[in-house]
């Protein structure tokens, strides 16, 4: 059962999270208290992010929405690859720890559906199912490097 514990914990925190509004998560009022001074905003007006149909940028979003939006966004990448390494710790197949999260990714974007103020995207399913290879690919290559290193010893 402790391997599961990992698992449950994610999909409760990403159950809890796409069942909040946009206004109940949004980071900004945060984002302005802590970065007033706008650090590294000349750098990052370098950045035009096509997203969704959109160029996502400082100028046409502002500099704290932006900031969000990366967050946001890598918060799906972190989340889902969390998600496919505690999936693949408690089953030990990667193709399967893959399926799964991809499928989570999928009833978690229906989730949001269901919340007023959120829109459901495929876009951020590819972010979460990019998280999950990375993490996958990561612990693949871990356990490789590992199986090497026993061997020469």
């Amino acid at each position: 059962m402790k391997k599961y514990i990992f698992f449950i914990l994610i999909v409760l925190a990403l159950f809890y999270s796409s069942g909040q509004t946009y206004e109940e998560q949004s980071l900004i009022p945060d984002l302005q208290h802590y970065l007033p001074n706008e650090p590294l905003k000349g750098m990052l007006s370098m950045f035009q992010i096509p997203y969704w149909g959109i160029t996502v940028s400082v100028e046409e979003r502002g500099y704290h929405a932006f900031i969000e939006f990366l967050l946001r966004k890598g918060a799906h990448v972190f989340i889902f690859g969390a998600l496919a390494a505690a999936i693949y710790y408690a089953i030990r197949k990667f193709t399967l720890a893959f399926v799964i999260t991809v499928a989570l990714a999928f009833i978690d974007e229906f989730h949001q559906s269901l919340t007023g103020g959120r829109t459901p995207t495929i876009h951020d399913v590819m972010l979460d199912s990019f998280g999950a290879m990375v993490a996958l690919f990561l612990i693949f290559l871990i356990k490789k490097f590992k199986s090497r290193k026993k061997k020469s010893s």
